[in-house]
C-alpha cells in the first residue's frame, strides 16, 4: 500500500498542521476526543472535489468508504485514504477520534454539508463521514496461505460460491475476521465484490481480511485440495451436522448463493457436505448467518 496522501492546498493543510508545536504531553492519547482544535476553519468548509460530488451506487463503487467505524478501521491501517469528508454538524465523539487519526497522518480533511454527504450516498446511512480511498487491493490466493504458514497455523479459508448480496459478503468478511480465518477466495464473476457498501457491512473488518478474487472457483478448489486442504461445503442436503465434523485439519468452507446454494460442480468438487441442525418450520438460513454458525465449528473444534 502507497502513504497516505498529503494535501496540496495550504489552508487544507492548515487543519492537520494547526498548533504543531503543542507540546506532546498534550497528545499522549492519540484518540483524545476533546481536542478543540478538531474544529474547523471557516475557509475549509463547503469544499468537495468533482470526484466526491456526483452520486454514487454503493454497491459498485470501490473508492469510498462511509460510516464512523469504517473509516477508523481504514486510519488505523496501511490503506491509502486520498481525502477525509466530514459534515458540518456538531463535532463530538468518534468523529473527534477520526479527526485526530486524519491529521496524525496528514490526511486532508474537508467539511461539507452533511446534506452533500446525504446525496453522495443516496440516502445510506453515512454517520457524518467519508472517505475517498484507493480501490481495494485483493490478495493472492498464496499470500492466503502464507498468512497461515506465518501465524503456525493450518489454514481456515472461506470459499465463497456466487455470494451477490454486498450485506452478506461483509457479514461474512466481519465474522471471518472475528473467527480467525485466514482469507476469504470470491469468484470474478456473478459475486459482490468489495465496495462501500460492502465495506460499512463488514464495519471496516475488511481492512484486516485477506480477500483473493478468482478467475475460476474450481480450478482454485482442486489446488487447494493438492495442497492438502479438505473441502467442506455447506449443504442443507448433508448427512452429517456441523457439530459432528472434525475441523482439527487444514480446511476451506464453500457457502453457496442465497438462493441456489452451492453450484452443482463445486459440491460433487467438495470433500464432504455438512448441514446445520435445524428445528423450526422455515428450512433456510440467511447466507452470512450459516456461514457465522459453521466458522464458529470450525474455531470451536480448533480450541479443545
Amino acid at each position: 500500500m502507497g502513504e497516505k496522501t498529503r494535501g496540496s492546498n495550504k489552508s487544507e493543510r492548515n487543519i492537520n498542521n494547526r498548533n504543531s508545536n503543542k507540546p506532546t504531553s498534550d497528545r499522549n492519547n492519540k484518540y483524545n476526543t476533546n481536542d478543540k482544535n478538531n474544529r474547523f476553519n471557516e475557509n475549509e468548509k463547503n469544499n468537495v472535489d468533482n470526484v466526491a460530488e456526483r452520486e454514487v451506487n454503493l454497491e459498485e463503487r470501490e473508492d469510498i468508504i462511509i460510516g464512523r467505524n469504517a473509516v477508523i478501521e481504514a486510519l488505523k491501517t496501511d490503506r491509502t485514504i486520498e481525502t477525509l469528508y466530514l459534515s458540518n454538524s456538531k463535532l463530538e465523539g468518534s468523529i473527534n477520534t477520526i479527526i485526530t487519526l486524519a491529521k496524525e497522518n496528514k490526511i486532508l480533511i474537508k467539511e461539507v454539508d452533511r446534506r452533500k454527504l446525504d446525496s453522495i450516498c443516496n440516502g445510506a446511512v453515512h454517520q457524518g463521514v467519508i472517505a475517498k480511498v484507493t480501490p481495494y487491493k485483493y490478495a493472492e490466493v498464496s499470500e492466503i496461505l502464507d498468512l497461515a504458514k506465518q501465524r503456525g497455523e493450518k489454514p481456515f479459508i472461506i470459499i465463497l460460491d456466487e455470494v451477490e448480496d454486498p450485506h452478506n459478503l461483509g457479514s461474512i468478511v466481519r465474522t471471518a475476521e472475528l473467527f480467525g480465518v485466514h482469507g476469504v477466495i470470491i469468484p470474478k464473476r456473478r459475486s459482490a465484490s468489495i465496495s462501500a457498501m460492502v465495506y460499512k457491512s463488514s464495519v471496516g473488518a475488511i481492512e484486516h481480511v485477506k480477500v483473493a478474487k478468482v478467475t475460476n472457483l474450481n480450478s482454485v478448489i482442486d489446488d487447494l485440495k493438492e495442497k492438502g486442504i479438505w473441502i467442506y461445503g455447506a449443504d442443507i442436503r448433508a448427512e452429517e451436522y456441523s457439530y459432528q465434523t472434525d475441523f482439527s485439519g487444514s480446511c476451506a468452507l464453500v457457502i453457496g448463493n442465497e438462493g441456489k446454494g452451492i453450484s452443482k460442480l463445486t459440491l460433487q468438487k467438495c470433500d464432504k457436505l455438512i448441514k446445520i441442525p435445524m428445528v423450526g418450520k422455515i428450512n433456510s438460513l440467511n447466507a452470512s448467518v450459516a456461514g457465522g454458525i459453521m466458522m464458529y465449528e470450525v474455531l470451536k473444534g480448533r480450541l479443545k
